[in-house]
């Protein structure tokens, strides 16, 4: 009789890492309608390479970067203060590869004009799959191109600017960007850090402390600063109306720190390979980018194009656990039957399907408008719409793609049962590197409350303009009876958001607006989303009509026609409830009595005497 033992007995049949850009439909079909021909027969070679090089060398860096982590040795054998950051060789060699493929220097080429962006957020997501977190610093080097390439002087862009967009990795800078301080992450406001101009350098001196800075290993970094009028020392104005943008060198000519002590690494809870720490700041040099209190204006460049970064981050995560999963379902057999071919099973796969779907159509979306207003000029008529939209589309892109991809990455490894648990299936990495995207760049209250910020600002024709656009992008779909029921669910869901929207932004009604920020924000994105799923599934129908011999067309542009209308399926109802039920008169008030009611009527009902017990303190 033969036993099961370590090397004897059943043997599962291991998954096998696939190409994204060859196995994944979706991706393929959304450059196929953005992009015209000739540019994606030309890129798709170079998008296969990057795809293998994820699966391959990239798949080991991220290995190594993941065993080898970030360590601080701030003093030598000689009690000198050194401040040196150690890190792997594997995270330096995502830098070459970075500069090398052209991660961030594609978009700036523009060779292809407005396409050139689409091309490059594209390359980044299947990139991302073996570069892990070295996305982030490529994120913040591509905002601090743009602003510089907006706003920098030619000094800064001969010096600078040239380097972040370079593909020679000998020349190639990455930008860090520390905004962030104890007083407040998103409340900039509160910002302690400031600059005095120094008459003797031409440049400022700034002095503070970051709080949490990633990227500290950059080249240069952008920094907010609370900034000293030259003409009278000492004086500055509070809140973010005191604030400028800075650009500065982390190290100087000698490669001495410039003015940096780093006080710690952070421990944080996933992206473990991403040397993130608490900076002091003392004489920094740094050069003004844009002029005197513009801060908070001029990082919007940065902030739109970190937060399509997320949005991409995110559906480059939910490719990977659908594809994953699916790949899986092929192979693992349970009670009979392969888990491709079992009902609830199949269930959870589509609705990760779904959702993967609906986030890569808005993400690229998004990416189109940005390619647009860059190739085009921000002034140009024909992008007026665009810029408008993407200071509304980004923040909600972000919020919505970041919760459903840390949602997805749950469902992700439970799909792989207990193994999927395992540290060497990789999902929980990818499960703790992906949560970060709910609290980087805003998280996602501070986020919601942006788009309220967006309509007031605009007095509500961000609305309108949002309004138009859903209603433009389905308006071909008008007379086509398969589009009826999903047309007026969207339609019905515009109505709700625009009234809840106009009923509540008065002064008396702020407070119920703001507690039902998250819902609209979400609603928003889930219309959007439906949407531009209805464009698609009719781009596609029209490609396979005219193709009727082409099955893999006829196949894709049914899919395609049940995955919209999957999604428009009773969404007026749950845009509903998003909004109305989250965000009641009565609710608010409930809201403070559930959490803090009890423990408000404990503390005034009890006396004060004289002597307290505190916790940790023993009782004679």
């Amino acid at each position: 009789m033969v036993f099961a033992s370590a090397d004897v007995g059943f043997k599962q049949d291991v998954p096998e890492q696939q190409n994204a850009f060859l196995e994944d439909p979706v991706m393929a079909s959304i450059l196929e309608r953005y992009l015209p021909r000739e540019v994606l027969d030309e890129i798709s070679p170079d998008l296969i390479n990057i795809s293998e090089w994820a699966n391959s060398e990239g798949a080991a860096l991220l290995d190594r970067m993941e065993q080898d982590q970030p360590r601080l040795r701030q003093y030598d054998s000689w009690c000198r203060r050194v401040d040196e950051l150690l890190v792997t060789e594997a995270w330096n060699q995502q830098k070459v590869v970075a500069a090398r493929e052209g991660v961030v220097a594609i978009a700036y080429e523009r060779k292809y004009g407005q396409y050139s962006r689409i091309y490059q957020m594209a390359k980044l997501m299947l990139w991302s799959h073996g570069a892990g977190l070295y996305s982030c610093p490529i994120a913040m080097t591509d905002g601090c191109a743009r602003v510089i390439e907006l706003l920098g002087t030619q000094e800064m862009k001969d010096g600078v600017y040239s380097r972040l967009t370079s593909r020679d990795p000998s020349r190639f800078f990455t930008s860090g960007q520390w905004m962030t301080e104890r007083p407040g992450g998103s409340d900039v406001g509160r910002t302690e850090t400031q600059a005095v101009w120094n008459e003797d350098l031409k440049s400022w001196s700034i002095s503070g402390f970051k709080w949490f800075s990633s990227a500290t290993d950059a080249d240069v970094t952008m920094l907010l600063a609370r900034t000293h009028d030259p003409t009278a020392p000492g004086t500055m104005k509070d809140g973010s109306k005191g604030l400028s943008l800075y650009l500065a060198r982390v190290r100087d000519d000698q490669g001495q720190l410039n003015g940096v002590r780093i006080h710690r690494l952070k421990d944080k809870v996933g992206t473990k390979a991403l040397p993130t720490a608490e900076l002091e700041l003392d004489g920094m040099i740094a050069q003004q980018v844009g002029g005197t209190h513009r801060g908070v204006k001029n990082i919007s460049a940065i902030l739109n194009i970190t937060r399509i970064y997320c949005g991409m981050n995110c559906t480059a995560s939910m490719q990977r656990f659908v594809l994953m999963a699916k790949e899986y379902a092929r192979r693992r057999e349970v009670f009979g039957a392969l888990l491709k071919d079992q009902p609830l099973h199949l269930a959870t796969l589509a609705n990760m399907e779904l959702q993967y779907r609906a986030t890569a159509q808005f993400t690229f979306f998004c990416v189109a408008m940005l390619g647009r207003i860059e190739a085009l000029g921000e002034s140009s008529p024909q992008v007026e719409n665009d810029v408008s939209l993407l200071r509304l589309f980004t923040p909600i892109l972000k919020v919505w793609s970041a919760k459903n991809a840390f949602a997805m990455s749950q469902e992700a490894m439970e799909a792989f049962g207990g193994q999927g648990y395992m540290e060497e299936t990789g999902i929980g990495r990818a499960m703790r590197d992906v949560l970060v995207n709910t609290i980087w760049e805003g998280t996602s209250n501070v986020l919601s409350l942006d788009v309220l910020r967006v309509m007031a600002e605009t007095k509500g024709q961000a609305m309108q303009l949002y309004s138009d656009t859903v209603r433009n992008i389905l308006q071909p779909l008008k007379g086509q009876s398969q589009w009826d029921q999903s047309i007026k669910s969207l339609e019905r869901s515009l109505v709700l958001i625009a009234t809840r929207f106009t009923a509540y932004a008065t002064k008396s009604g702020l407070a119920i607006l703001e507690a039902s920020a998250r819902g609209l924000t979400f609603a928003m994105a889930d219309v959007i989303a439906g949407a531009l799923l209805c464009q698609h599934a009719t781009w596609s129908a029209v490609k396979a009509k005219d193709s009727p011999s082409d099955a893999i067309a006829v196949a894709a542009a049914s899919v395609d026609r049940i995955s919209a209308q999957r999604w428009c399926e009773n969404l007026d109802q749950r845009v509903d409830y998003q909004i109305q039920s989250l965000g009641k008169d009565e609710r608010l008030e409930q809201d403070r009595q559930m959490l803090f009611g009890l423990a408000d009527a404990r503390s005034a009902s009890s006396k004060p005497t004289s002597a307290s017990f505190k916790l940790g303190e023993a009782k004679m």
